[in-house]
């Protein structure tokens, strides 16, 4: 039995649509997850064939089960990970149980933010870092020759829980403290904070060919975190940028040495000169699948699948649309009650996804982190503006109403 195992996954998003494509071409799916689910839960989950609960810290435990599944008659194809800091364990697991090879020493330089700056090291991708190990900041800060503005960044921190800016020097000593009381031990990245546009890229690398998939502009709010609140994925984009960015990004693709699997570069254009915000080892989250899609007809979930089992992707764009999609935080806190606007918000012409992600009695609270947001519409239009207007009125209607 043609059998694919995941290692972790979300409710929804690109990394649970990964598993519908599995399931689709054909595999039985497996999944290894933290979750304990009840039945009613576990029916939520009826593309999922084989729901394996264990510690997914705990590499000895999965390779025992991997070899049960084994003993079992199941085929192992591959197996993988769309979840943050979990895709380097998935590669390693993979080329030991089916020989698979993905880039499993690019994908730790990209899980840990130290050794992508390491591996970018006297190139122009760089913004002006430094490592905080221990001893005196203020020593630390002179020694550097680090001027306000600063971004402080836990190594592995995902989703924006642990990336912070700092505007003086009482603020960055009760980030770093913060930081180090979270994680002992671990060393602090320090880095000029700039300004310019963000993007977004998307790409799949098969063979050692750096595929650009999609380009996307990102919103971003800048409250007690930095919050991706917009995307605005690009049909068509002027030449001169492309050409830049693409060159910028297979650049970086090259010397991170991801020669097989998907990844997101996250860049700014600062005084003439692409800068590297963040590298990721996988697609990005979300409504990014369906962003793709809506825009392409390409579904990057199941061609990144397709690689993992050793076959080329398919990238042909069978049309080209402009997507917006406007995600939805909330300003105060409580328990959720009710949210209204969800079919007012459908009726918006041009509209093809409207999402709400907590169920009633959740505790909802402003962003900390890109998990922090509740709900996005999405939209489609021949034009870049017009998404966005439809995106961003229809999402207006959705309220959420807090006890």
């Amino acid at each position: 039995m043609r059998t694919m195992v995941f290692i972790g996954t979300s409710k929804s998003g690109s990394s649970r649509e990964a598993i519908r494509a599995a399931e689709r071409l054909g595999f039985y799916t497996v999944l290894f997850t933290r979750r304990k689910l009840n039945l009613e839960q576990r029916a939520e989950f009826s593309d999922v064939h084989e729901l394996i609960s264990i510690d997914l810290d705990d590499v000895p435990s999965m390779r025992e089960k991997i070899k049960q599944l084994q003993k079992q008659g199941k085929i192992i194809e591959a197996i993988v990970s769309f979840v943050d800091g979990l895709v380097y364990t998935a590669a390693v697991l993979s080329e030991e149980f089916c020989h698979t090879d993905l880039s499993k020493e690019a994908i730790l330089k990209m899980e840990d933010k130290i050794q992508t700056r390491s591996a970018l090291q006297k190139t122009p991708f760089n913004m002006n870092y430094a490592i905080y190990k221990q001893g005196s900041l203020s020593f630390f800060i002179e020694e550097n020759e680090l001027t306000f503005p600063l971004i402080v960044k836990a190594p592995h921190s995902a989703g924006s829980k642990d990336v912070l800016k700092v505007d003086r020097k009482s603020e960055f000593e009760s980030c770093v403290n913060k930081l180090k009381q979270k994680y002992p031990g671990s060393p602090i990245l320090v880095e000029e904070y700039i300004d310019g546009p963000q993007y977004l890229v998307e790409t799949l690398v098969y063979q050692n060919k750096v595929n650009i998939v999609a380009i996307i502009e990102q919103e971003i709010s800048k409250e007690q975190r930095f919050i991706v609140t917009g995307y605005s994925l690009l049909a068509k984009v002027e030449e001169h940028l492309y050409e830049s960015l693409s060159r910028a990004v297979i650049s970086i693709i090259r010397m991170l040495g991801m020669k097989n699997g998907a990844c997101h570069l996250e860049l700014k254009f600062h005084k003439n000169q692409w800068k590297l915000i963040e590298a990721n080892p996988r697609i990005s989250g979300g409504a990014m699948n369906k962003m793709i899609e809506v825009a392409y007809g390409i579904n990057l979930a199941e061609q990144i699948i397709k690689i993992a089992i050793g076959e080329a992707p398919s990238l042909q764009k069978t049309y080209k649309k402009f997507v917006f999609t406007q995600y939805i935080t909330l300003a105060s806190s409580g328990e959720l009650q009710l949210v209204t606007g969800r079919n007012r918000a459908w009726r918006y012409e041009g509209v093809d996804d409207v999402y709400i992600k907590p169920k009633r009695g959740t505790y909802l609270h402003p962003p900390l982190s890109m998990g922090h947001r509740y709900a996005y519409v999405m939209a489609s239009s021949s034009t870049k503006e017009e998404a966005k207007t439809i995106a961003k009125a229809a999402a207006k209607e959705i309220h959420f109403h807090l006890y």
